[in-house]
């Protein structure tokens, strides 16, 4: 499985704080509570500020793949330096709030989808995308799992894997899920999207499409979560969900930019980039459209 090396400072901290103890934990929300502040802390500062001790600080550290404090420390400065530059004046940082006016509210709403993708694209892992595309490319079959607002993801992958020509199919029911991910065999691909990485029928269809002997890929914003750490490759997103954005729409943004960049990637492997199929498909409902 492949982590998430690329993703920066704050994005790792937010996929792995449902899976951090309380004082690790408190030592995360500190941070992503104002990661500027916490960019300008030594690591007594950061301890006192979580009521824990240095030591934590450090493990925590570790525990997102940094060499200690120091080398934390400089990557969330950096961070915050490029989205101080991003952001201009601020007017449009932050969650939504329920005084905003609707500008204010469409401000915000871009720029966390801008920041979704932005950000998911600088963390995506390079070298997991290309062995997924490899796999997909030369699978038998390819089959899509997702619930919710990850289920309409699953069928957009699925509906443009189809238009160049390739056998996927997409599921968000369990029920016909788990027996079709029971079918796929070696050389087959099977896809589970979860923001969380907790959503139980997407890891039970993955677990059983593993036994089955496809090669399992999770696409989800939590790298220690039990999707994320039972599969063959990972493909990280980020976003953060404010309180008013219920219906997961900055996280369904970043799912959708994975899901053009594994389409694209696909297309490569294939002889003609799918340009054949998509001609073919583009010709069979070329006379429906209207205006």
């Amino acid at each position: 499985m492949s982590g998430d090396g690329g993703a920066s400072a704050t994005v790792r901290l937010r996929g792995r704080r449902a899976d951090l103890g309380p004082a690790l934990g408190r030592i995360a929300e500190t941070v992503l509570a104002d990661p500027r502040a916490a960019s300008g802390m030594t690591i007594g500062d950061l301890a006192r500020a979580s009521d824990c001790s240095e030591a934590t600080v450090v493990r925590l550290s570790h525990e997102l793949g940094y060499g200690g404090y120091r080398e934390f420390r400089m990557r969330l400065a950096e961070e915050t330096a490029v989205a101080r530059e991003r952001e201009g004046d601020g007017a449009y940082a932050g969650d939504i709030d329920p005084d905003d006016g609707l500008a204010a509210v469409v401000g915000k709403i871009a720029a966390a989808d801008t920041r979704a993708v932005q950000e998911t694209a600088e963390g995506l892992d390079l070298a997991a995308l290309a062995d997924v595309a490899a796999a997909i490319a030369a699978a038998g079959r390819i089959a899509l799992f997702g619930a919710g607002a990850s289920g309409l993801a699953a069928a957009d992958l699925q509906s443009k894997l189809a238009r160049i020509g390739l056998a996927a199919t997409v599921h968000v029911d369990p029920h016909a899920g788990l027996p079709a991910a029971a079918l796929l065999r070696a050389g087959d691909v099977a896809i589970g999207l979860s923001h969380s990485g907790r959503t139980a029928d997407v890891i039970d269809a993955l677990s059983i499409a593993r036994e089955a002997g496809a090669r399992t890929v999770a696409i989800t914003s939590a790298p220690a979560s039990p999707l994320a750490g039972s599969v063959w490759r990972m493909l990280m997103t980020a976003a953060h969900e404010s309180a008013f954005r219920s219906g997961a729409t900055a996280s369904r943004i970043a799912q959708l930019t994975v899901v053009d960049c594994v389409l694209v990637a696909v297309a490569q492997q294939l002889p003609d980039l799918g340009r054949d199929a998509l001609a073919r498909t583009r010709a069979a409902v070329e006379h429906r459209r209207v205006g």
